[in-house]
């Protein structure tokens, strides 16, 4: 494993098909998108980060409802989190409210001038869901 000087912030949009990830740069001022996964892919993904640039935190996206009380998937995200944390022991791990995420990360790939076809490109909501949730994390922290 590298020592970087650096290590990054790594976001999670777990969903039931798919799980968006993104990281943030180096010097942790803006994320950019990582990948879109089944669960092993996303394992293996981590696992590649760590080894190359290092990861200080993940935070997971955390579905809360509409008034900010714990919904069916608040269940699923909790277990997720306790496999993440025996898969990679000792490396923090945060939930962040995820609330409205892939709204608005289904207005920026609109209002980013691509196509409605390559907009609905499976995963492309999922890893920029990650990328909203991992910047607004970044945005709250500075």
């Amino acid at each position: 494993m590298t020592s970087p000087s650096y290590k990054r912030l790594v976001a999670i949009d777990f969903g039931t098909r798919r799980i968006g990830l993104a990281k943030s740069d180096p010097l942790g001022i803006f994320a950019q998108p990582a990948g879109t996964f089944e669960i092993e892919g996303l394992y293996a993904a981590l696992e590649r980060i760590i080894r190359e640039d290092g990861i200080d935190r993940l935070i997971v996206g955390y579905p809360l409802s509409d008034r900010g009380e714990a919904n069916r998937m608040t269940g699923v995200i909790d277990r997720f989190v306790e496999e993440l944390g025996a898969r990679f022991p000792g490396l923090p791990i945060e939930t962040v409210d995820e609330h409205r995420s892939s709204r608005e990360a289904r207005q920026i790939l609109a209002s980013s001038g691509e196509s409605r076809k390559k907009r609905c490109v499976k995963g492309r909501v999922d890893t920029a869901a990650a990328c909203v949730i991992l910047q607004s994390y970044l945005d709250a922290a500075r």
